[in-house]
């Protein structure tokens, strides 16, 4: 009786080990299995019956005279018995009654002595009348007998008929270990595994049913639709209004654009999805991406099913050939001859083998399992190799869905979904809606249409410095419908948002004027592009590379200011898409900030009607600049950062030119700037931050100069001929290293703003303060040391900066500068206490007067 019992629950667990694979075993090794536990069996029962039953029968053959010379006819009992009974006759004593017999003699032998003793006549004549037996004498006893049957047992009788069952165990053993060997090798059992698992929650997710039920619902309307004659498809129409034939796509601009065709509108029941069903769902998506990824680099899962399979069909054959040549000698009778005639006298033995008829069944029926076995391997080589097993399309989801993006996968994880074909192709079907782009999409629009509700929104509108409503969004997994519900929206702030789409909504933002696309691929259906085209007037967009610019950009025929931030080198300039912003007909500002080492010459279409040109080239050097002479309906235009060493002369024919920056350059001298007097509306030049050393004499030529920016240069003085210019307003040459302040400057009558903080200074003219229309005098961070009393008279004065000097005092005739705030008055604070009270009262009063009026 067994000491331990096995319960209920530990036995079924042992049946949930295989279930878990079975979707990924076909009918072939389902029905490999189970005959490898039919010949499971049949060799257990084998086993059983050779271990219980199996046995040898041996006599002796007595074909030789000295074997058959001491054989009498007599059988051997009664032989037996008259030979005991005489030798104890013989051995009586004389004179006794009783006999002696041997004790060592059987009972009935004893007997029959007995009896012959007594009645020596009747026996005698007893025996004479019947009839005399025939057979063999043979001098062998029961212990013989067994020691010959086993000997015979090992030396007479066939190999095979002694192992046959634990070959059939072997051999079943090895085949079922190869048919699971795939499932539990650690290369492919961990990616097996993971597969099972996500292919299972694939399955029961709640969003594989709800996208599979849209589907159909979107097939039943497209059908309803063409049982009453109408398109559910809009009418294609070109991107200028105009009809024309439907096409997939119009070429331009060497590529291919489209407007994306509307998304069917579900109803809402359908567009409900548990919260946590959904980031379920997002989690599956993303465990799916990162599994094919894994997979797809190899084919290590396909490659062992088919040597496991070929292992298979190599045993089958192997096992069939030796079997068939061993099935003949299993036979009922043998002959044996075992080299132990000197110790029982006889030489040949006839032996019969009790399990040989059982064993030659067991081996027939253990062959023709054997057979069919082999049969299913054939058939499974045949399927292998008679199809690309390591590519595997989803072409019939795509056409009974919508998902008509879901790509084709090959190698390891083809090979898998082939095999899950062979259980059920559902599987693959619900399994090709996570390897869909659009359905991800499609989640993350409801998920994210389910946070981002209207009511939140609104409380992120702001209002910019240009006191425009403003919305700001950063980093969501796309936009939501609700921002088309703000239609009193003007700016747009999309930023590292993936999937952007603008769908024809977006005609509701009759107020949005600007749009800010940062590192946002934005797509826009047909009606909602005709929207943007009409009203849209500024757009940002900054990209990492220029594909990522959006096609639909270049035929917004209404924009005024566009501006492209992102990689635009020289090498890429043909795909920027420059030449199409002829369609741009109303643009007036175009901002490049990039990479940019020659001026795109597609840039001159713009010519006619572009009015601003801005360059930021990120310290690369600009070296061909000769596409500017045609824009000459320029009026600004920007260089910064392009490394240039002098002014360029192709500015020099931009006659139209009213402002010109050439930040952060590294100009050394200006001689050129004498050219600028062919520039008669030129008002403002900006020289700032390069490393000009010296102004020369011929920029008093530049009459017509209202601004003039020289800060953070190397200049050390500043010639009289700088003053000569008479509507000169704006001065600054901060951040230089200036000593002397030319008493000339007070000729600038008309100067409103003088920048000369940062410098060398110790001594301010007297002239200065003859500039009484100074708004705003910057004198910081110098070595002044007194402030002339003459500043009272800079009544206009609104900002004075004196912060960093070696002032002592500051004048009470500051108190006369009616304008200046104390928030205007940048200076210590213990020097502003050496003011008079009725000073700082004056400053303080209008201050705070000023304040309280602002508020």
């Amino acid at each position: 009786m067994m000491s331990t019992m096995f319960t209920l629950t530990e036995v079924a667990s042992l049946n949930d080990i295989q279930p878990t694979y079975r979707i990924l075993k076909p009918w072939w090794d389902v029905f490999m299995d189970y005959l490898g536990l039919v010949m499971l069996m049949l060799a257990i029962f084998a086993m059983t019956m050779q271990i219980t039953k199996d046995q040898v029968s041996c006599l002796p053959c007595l074909e030789d005279p000295e074997e058959t010379s001491g054989a009498t006819p007599n059988s051997f009992p009664q032989q037996k018995a008259q030979e005991a009974a005489s030798s104890a006759t013989t051995r009586a004593p004389v004179g006794t009654t009783m006999p002696l017999v041997s004790k060592d003699l059987p009972d009935e032998i004893v007997n029959e002595i007995h009896v012959a003793q007594q009645h020596t006549p009747v026996v005698a004549k007893k025996y004479s009348n019947q009839p005399q037996p025939t057979g063999v004498q043979t001098n062998l006893d029961y212990q013989q007998y067994i020691f010959i049957n086993q000997i015979c047992y090992h030396e007479a009788l066939p190999w095979y008929s002694k192992y046959f069952p634990y070959l059939t165990l072997i051999h079943t053993i090895v085949l079922m270990v190869s048919s699971n060997f795939w499932f539990k090798y650690p290369k492919t059992s961990s990616k097996i595994e993971h597969f099972v698992s996500i292919l299972g929650r694939c399955f029961e997710s709640p969003w594989t049913t709800k996208a599979l039920s849209e589907t159909a619902c979107e097939d039943s309307e497209e059908n309803k639709q063409r049982l009453t004659g109408t398109s559910s498809a809009p009418k294609q129409v070109s991107l200028e209004g105009k009809d024309e034939s439907p096409s997939p796509s119009t070429p331009m601009l060497g590529v291919k654009f489209s407007a994306d065709k509307p998304i069917a509108e579900v109803p809402s029941s359908m567009t409900i999805l548990d919260k946590k069903d959904g980031e379920q769902a997002k989690a599956l998506f993303e465990k799916v991406r990162k599994f094919r990824a894994h997979v797809e680099d190899s084919d290590f899962i396909y490659k062992l099913y088919v040597a496991q399979t070929i292992v298979k069909t190599v045993k089958f054959i192997l096992i069939l050939s030796y079997t068939s040549t061993f099935i003949a000698k299993i036979n009922f009778r043998h002959h044996c001859e075992p080299n132990i005639k000197q110790l029982i006298g006889y030489r040949k033995f006839f032996c019969t083998h009790n399990m040989a008829f059982m064993l030659n069944k067991l081996l027939i029926s253990y062959m023709a399992l054997i057979l069919i076995y082999g049969m299913a391997c054939l058939y499974s080589l045949f399927w292998v190799f008679r199809r690309p097993l390591k590519e595997y399309s989803f072409e019939k989801v795509r056409e009974e869905s919508s998902f008509s993006d879901i790509p084709d996968v090959k190698n390891d994880f083809a090979f898998l979904l082939h095999m899950v074909d062979q259980y059920d192709q559902l599987y693959s079907k619900r399994f090709g809606v996570f390897l869909s782009e659009v359905s991800e999409n499609k989640l993350r629009e409801i998920s994210l249409n389910h946070e981002w509700t209207f009511e939140k929104l609104r409380q992120l509108v702001t209002r910019n410095a240009q006191d425009q409503l403003e919305l700001h969004l950063f980093m969501l997994s796309g936009l939501p419908n609700a921002v088309f519900d703000l239609t009193d929206l003007e700016v747009l702030k999309l930023e590292l948002i993936p999937e952007v789409r603008f769908s024809a909504k977006v005609s509701q933002m009759t107020s949005l004027q600007e749009l800010h696309l940062c590192h946002c691929p934005a797509k826009v259906e047909q009606t909602g592009f005709a929207f943007l085209r009409d009203h849209l007037r500024c757009l940002h967009v900054k990209f990492t590379d220029v594909a990522e610019i959006p096609t639909w950009v270049y035929l917004l025929r209404s924009l005024r200011e566009l501006n492209l931030i992102g990689n635009l080198s020289s090498e890429n300039n043909k795909m920027i898409g420059l030449e199409s912003m002829r369609d741009l007909r109303h643009l007036k500002t175009l901002c490049l900030k990039s990479n940019l080492t020659k001026m795109p010459t597609n840039i001159t279409e713009l010519s006619p009607h572009l009015l601003k040109l801005v360059v930021h080239n990120d310290g690369i050097k600009l070296l061909v600049l000769n596409s500017l002479k045609k824009m000459t309906s320029l009026i600004d235009l920007e260089l910064h950062s392009c490394e240039l060493e002098r002014i360029p002369h192709a500015i020099f024919s931009l006659i139209n030119l009213q402002e010109l920056d050439l930040k952060s350059n590294n100009i050394r001298t200006i001689e050129e700037i004498i050219s600028f007097q062919h520039l008669k509306r030129l008002t403002c030049l900006k020289l700032w931050h390069n490393k000009i050393i010296t102004i020369p004499s011929s920029i008093g030529h530049v009459k017509s100069l209202e601004s003039l920016h020289l800060s953070h240069n190397k200049l050390e003085s500043l010639p009289p001929a700088l003053f000569t210019l008479p509507k000169l307003r704006y001065l600054d040459v901060g951040h230089n290293s200036i000593t002397v302040l030319p008493p000339d400057v007070g000729i600038l009558h008309n100067l409103q703003h003088l920048a000369i903080n940062s410098n060398k200074l110790e001594v301010l003219p007297k002239p200065l303060f003859r500039c009484t229309k100074l708004k705003v005098l910057c004198l910081g961070n110098n070595a002044l040391t007194v402030l002339p009393e003459a500043v009272g008279q800079l009544v206009q004065l609104t900002h004075l900066e004196l912060r960093g000097n070696c002032l002592d005092r500051l004048p009470a005739q500051l108190g006369m500068c009616r304008l200046l705030r104390k928030n205007g008055l940048v200076v210590e604070d213990h020097l502003f206490d050496t003011l008079p009270v009725e000073a700082k009262e004056s400053i303080g009063q209008e201050t705070n007067v000023s304040f309280t009026s602002g508020l």
